[in-house]
């Protein structure tokens, strides 16, 4: 037998593969009761990601989440939970009946004295909830009306790497997927023109502050098409996007349809999923070379606006540059948009630095929230602001009322929602006197996924990926929906 013509028999491996995804794609019919999946590409003739505008398990209240992750753990006690007998007990130990013996970071646990320290910043009632915010904060006073101020937040984690991860994925080891990822996963895409789950890093002016890694946006065991995909603040917006020099955009469509049926060839083989990821990538990228230049170019936006963000909105990487981003990612149709600003980890040197990074974020964040309100976007845009846990009300290292830091603090921390039919203008949950504990209202990091994925029409407990013998979710066993903040 001529070699030339020699065609491989079908191994074990194959027949097997090839079986379990047709009973996979068979079960997935089943799970979305024979909803049509939209097509990946003109040509391509194989199934993308579905797109739902109204939920997946009943009628959403958001289309979109604008996720702004203040990384390293903004003071509570500093921003948004003002204790006055921090002040009155000024240098007194911390309570052992309050501390209760909880564990304590390494960079404390050396010390002698657990010394109260009080914030040296003022609190003032703003809108006509009168929400109590610090003076540090006037902007996001000012829209206090629209947040609903979470004081009672918790987590498991008193490390960064680990709380992140929490945050973003629902567990502290690497590896699962990311809450953008699941959401995509759920729901597919609005706009085929941009990916679904869109982040954004942006670049403190002052210090860079701890690096984040990517899987912090991946997708885990979920195939890799619902991971999320970063826009850089320098040079190409998408690292590869561009074509090469003298490669003109017929050529690059010649290329791609070359491509994409060799693919097809080797899917038909193997019926490898990952094969359907690179087809749909590789024509997303293709689009993309046309949306994202658009995207990115502020020149349209009114003066006003721009100017309503703050004098940094023009400086690419900067925070109030990529809050006008998130707004312009919203209007078009992109899910989950994940801004991360750094540096919140004031262990000392609290009094300095958070004035600067307060002012960073203050007002783009104050302008998005306004600019999603009055073009009709926030009653189904959720957005979030806060990060992975808050500071403790005792100094690391000697107390002193104008110069200190704050330890690592994840029994008690505070965060604002607002928007897809979160009430506006409610402070809930409370801390003890002390900030250290919550009395009132505890919300859990899974208490607040699944309450994100409830305003997008999903229930926590049905979004579901079978990997390594058992059904995941974004929650794992845990969460419930914070209804008492919902209207």
């Amino acid at each position: 037998m001529s070699c030339q013509r020699f065609e491989p028999i079908q191994s074990r491996r194959d027949f097997l593969g090839r079986t379990g995804l047709g009973f996979g794609a068979a079960a997935l019919a089943h799970l979305f009761r024979g909803e049509a999946l939209a097509a990946a590409s003109a040509g391509a003739g194989l199934p993308a990601a579905r797109s739902s505008v109204d939920g997946l398990h009943f009628p959403a209240k958001a289309k979109r989440v604008i996720c702004l992750f203040q990384s390293g753990g903004p003071s509570h006690l500093d921003l948004f939970d003002p204790k006055p007998v921090l002040s009155e007990r000024f240098n007194e130990d911390l309570p052992d009946s309050v501390r209760r013996g909880q564990r304590i970071t390494g960079m404390v646990a050396g010390q002698k004295r657990l010394v109260l320290q009080p914030s040296k910043f003022a609190f003032q009632r703003g809108g006509k909830c009168g929400m109590e915010i610090s003076d540090l904060l006037p902007h996001t006073r000012a829209i206090a009306d629209d947040l609903c101020l979470v004081r009672s937040m918790h987590t498991e984690a008193i490390n960064h790497d680990p709380a992140i991860t929490f945050f973003q994925s629902g567990s502290q080891l690497a590896g699962r997927p990311s809450m953008g990822a699941w959401i995509d996963y759920g729901l597919g895409r609005l706009n085929e023109n941009l990916p679904s789950f869109v982040v954004l890093v942006s670049v403190n002016a002052k210090r860079a502050g701890q690096g984040l890694l990517s899987r912090l946006w991946g997708s885990g065991f979920l195939p890799s098409a619902h991971q999320g995909v970063q826009f850089r603040s320098a040079g190409e917006p998408v690292l590869y996007l561009n074509d090469a020099p003298g490669i003109t955009r017929q050529q690059r469509r010649t290329l791609l349809d070359g491509i994409v049926e060799l693919n097809r060839l080797q899917l038909a083989r193997s019926g490898d999923p990952e094969i359907e990821t690179r087809i749909s990538q590789f024509e997303m990228a293709y689009r993309m070379q046309a949306s994202v230049p658009e995207l990115m170019e502020l020149g349209g936006e009114p003066a006003h606006v721009l100017e309503s963000y703050g004098p940094e909105v023009n400086t690419p990487g900067s925070y109030a540059r990529n809050c006008m981003l998130a707004r312009r990612l919203a209007e078009r149709g992109v899910r989950f948009i994940q801004l991360y600003h750094r540096d919140w980890d004031h262990h000392g040197g609290l009094h300095e630095q958070l004035p600067h990074i307060a002012r960073d974020v203050d007002q783009p964040t104050a302008a998005l929230v306004s600019d999603l309100k009055q073009r009709g976007l926030l009653e189904d845009t959720l957005v979030i602001w806060g990060g992975e846990f808050g500071r403790t009300p005792y100094a690391q290292g000697e107390a002193n009322r104008q110069k200190y830091g704050r330890d690592h603090h994840g029994r008690a921390f505070s965060l604002w929602l607002a928007g897809a039919g979160v009430k506006g203008g409610l402070t809930y949950g409370a801390t003890d006197e002390f900030g250290f504990n919550i009395i009132e209202k505890p919300v859990h990091i899974h208490d607040l996924q699944a309450t994100i994925l409830n305003r997008l029409g999903i229930d926590h407990e049905r979004l579901t990926y079978r990997f390594q013998g058992r059904q995941f979710r974004l929650t794992d066993v845990h969460g419930a929906v914070v209804r008492d903040i919902l209207t």
